[in-house]
């Protein structure tokens, strides 16, 4: 159980840059790997970025590798992915997970790259 709440998605501009957030609540944020996924318009979900539970570790998708960089506070419960140097290939619904298959997953935030 618990709750995710994906917010800081929106429309930029090619090359522009986001910060995502993901509050957490009802479980122990602080002890759980967490994940970013996202739903590109017609295509499935697609892991983005995993991080440990104290944040020492980071992993990425090649196609975000060098360009996004996630992070977490865990004494507010709070996950991060900074997006920068956004493509029109990025624009998706983004989610935060509980697991790299998205299926434990919060309602998402829409980010869209266009000029």
């Amino acid at each position: 159980q618990g709750q995710l709440v994906e917010s800081g998605g929106g429309l930029v501009q090619p090359g522009g840059s986001l910060r995502l957030s993901c509050a957490a609540s009802g479980f122990t944020f602080r002890s759980r790997w967490m994940y970013w996924v996202r739903r590109t318009p017609g295509g499935g979900l697609e892991w983005v970025s995993t991080i440990d539970s104290d944040g020492s570790n980071t992993y990425y998708a090649d196609s975000v590798k060098g360009r996004f960089t996630v992070s977490r506070d865990n004494p507010r419960n709070i996950l991060y992915l900074q997006m920068n140097s956004l493509k029109p290939e990025d624009t998706a619904q983004y989610f935060c997970a509980k697991d790299d298959s998205g299926s434990d997953r919060g309602q998402g935030t829409q980010v869209t790259v266009s000029s």
